[in-house]
């Protein structure tokens, strides 16, 4: 049986510790603020982050050197036959088709997967490649699985502020005025390989309440009669999390959710204050993956 090891990026939210318990390895997202390099969870951690973004420093994301990445495979292969690298959605950057230029170098034993996932939804693809792995599938097979369910998993996600929508130019600083003095909410979606629209509501009370009727109708509609997981994350105060959290068990009771903070390359997007949550399918290869099982 082949040894397959496990890569991703921080934008699956694992952190370092994580990665420890879970045997794997977390490429750190570089940003640059004040033109000043840092690593996401080495150099800069959540606290760090929104101190700065608090201060109007000037914060942008970044993509991995091509060494660093080439530097993670060719050690991990000293000690593996394989490396399954699950870095973030296509859609949402172009270090995934880096990677995969990159990996044609390594004659079948690197095998990076582009299943269009981001956060939670990334994160629970690394749990099962690790189940996969345990089972005997080899590199290539554990690659087209994810990629064959990429597309089984939704994201719903509300903002605070459009501040930093309107940075990143998604929208014209006029709409942000108009919204934020009539408390609009925009509510967006992940269906897959990019961030959308999804509705306008006024006040964050029901933005809250339009997300999780979009994912009740998801589970009941789109993902009915399957086995799904249901997910939350954040870029607000912890204390605002584990409300959200409540919320989300409330409306879904029978499943267990688990929170997280939102990696740092999605909060530099929606900025401070954002709520989410999401559902992704179980694989029918592994069953039910559970996170806390892996956390011990």
């Amino acid at each position: 049986m082949k040894k397959v090891a496990v890569i991703t990026d921080s934008n699956s939210g694992i952190t370092q510790e994580e990665a420890k318990k879970l045997g794997i390895t977390v490429l750190p997202m570089p940003f640059f603020i004040n033109d000043e390099l840092y690593y996401e969870d080495i150099t800069l951690s959540q606290e760090e982050f929104y101190r700065f973004l608090a201060q109007n420093a000037d914060v942008k994301t970044s993509q991995p050197t091509p060494e660093a990445v080439l530097n993670l495979w060719d050690k991990a292969l000293e000690a593996y036959d394989e490396v399954v690298y699950i870095p973030m959605s296509s859609g949402l950057s172009s270090s995934c088709e880096t990677a995969k230029m990159l990996s044609q170098d390594y004659e079948g034993r690197v095998f990076v997967v582009d299943n269009q996932r981001i956060s939670w939804s990334m994160k629970q693809s690394v749990l099962e490649a690790l189940v996969l792995a345990q089972k005997g599938y080899e590199g290539r097979q554990i690659q087209e699985i994810l990629e064959r369910d990429g597309r089984q998993a939704s994201i719903y996600i509300t903002l605070d502020t459009l501040k930093y929508l309107k940075k990143g130019g998604r929208i014209t600083p006029a709409a942000a005025t108009f919204a934020t003095v009539l408390n609009i909410k925009p509510v967006l979606q992940i269906q897959g390989d990019k961030l959308d629209a999804f509705a306008k509501v006024r006040g964050l009370k029901q933005a809250k309440k339009t997300m999780l009727d979009a994912l009740e109708k998801d589970l009941t509609e789109r993902f009915a009669g399957q086995s799904m997981y249901i997910r939350g994350a954040y870029t607000c105060a912890e204390e605002e999390g584990k409300a959200w959290i409540e919320e989300v068990k409330a409306r879904f009771p029978g499943y267990p959710v688990y929170m997280d903070p939102l990696s740092l390359s999605v909060s530099c997007h929606i900025g401070p204050g954002a709520v989410a949550v999401l559902c992704c399918r179980e694989l029918p290869e592994t069953g039910c993956v559970d996170y806390q099982a892996f956390a011990q």
